[in-house]
């Protein structure tokens, strides 16, 4: 157990130091305002960290000992998981509630949040872009890649405005299957996804330009 928090905190000081950032700044705002409102930005960082998580325990284990079937079913694990790591950006919504009285730093601190769950869920795409290049050519790779920020769009669309969570595929699969094909007749759904999966997108394709 030591060993692997040795190694985490090598390999992922500077991430574990911004999420800790994070944190700290909710801990500080319930000790002075008395108010634990955004308590929940912790337990929304957590989901977004579990994509990253998943993609990174894959790299560090020979990946090619793992079955082809396993792969499949880690992949769509991971999809459905995804749209957590951007969907904190939606949590600025949460300024117009009545608890949210420090307007400017409650902002500050939503976009903490935000900037750590973006940062992860890009990190968790660069990592699946990898695997895919083993099996295919780069372009097809992004092409893919590209499907997915889309689809992580509408997942987002589905976490804030059809207020479902990834386990409601295993929990509520009837009530959130009828409820997406309800969706998806909607002018607004097909901008909100678009517009935060092109935005996913843009993002991935700079970090992975820095990365280079």
């Amino acid at each position: 157990m030591n060993r692997f928090i040795l190694f985490a905190i090598v390999h992922y000081r500077t991430l574990l130091l911004s999420l800790l950032f994070a944190t700290i700044l909710v801990l500080v705002r319930a000790l002075v305002t008395g108010s634990s409102f955004y308590g929940f930005l912790i337990w929304n960082l957590f989901l977004a960290a579990l994509p990253y998580i998943l993609t990174q325990t894959v790299y560090w284990y020979p990946y090619e000992r793992i079955k082809n079937r396993t792969r499949l079913v880690l992949f769509l694990i991971w999809l459905v998981l995804i749209p957590n790591a951007p969907y904190i950006i939606t949590d600025l919504i949460h300024l117009h509630n009545e608890y949210s009285f420090w307007k400017w730093f409650d902002l500050f601190i939503v976009f903490v949040f935000a900037f750590n769950g973006l940062i992860l869920g890009i990190l968790s795409l660069i990592d699946v872009f990898k695997f895919l290049c083993f099996y295919l050519q780069e372009r097809w790779a992004l092409v893919i890649v590209f499907g997915i920020c889309i689809v992580s769009g509408y997942g987002i669309y589905v976490g804030r405005f059809l207020r479902f969570n990834s386990w409601d595929i295993l929990v509520r699969p009837r009530l959130l299957s009828n409820e997406i094909v309800l969706s998806l007749g909607q002018s607004k759904v097909w901008l909100m996804t678009f517009a935060f999966g092109i935005f996913l997108w843009m993002v991935f394709s700079v970090l992975r330009w820095v990365k280079e």
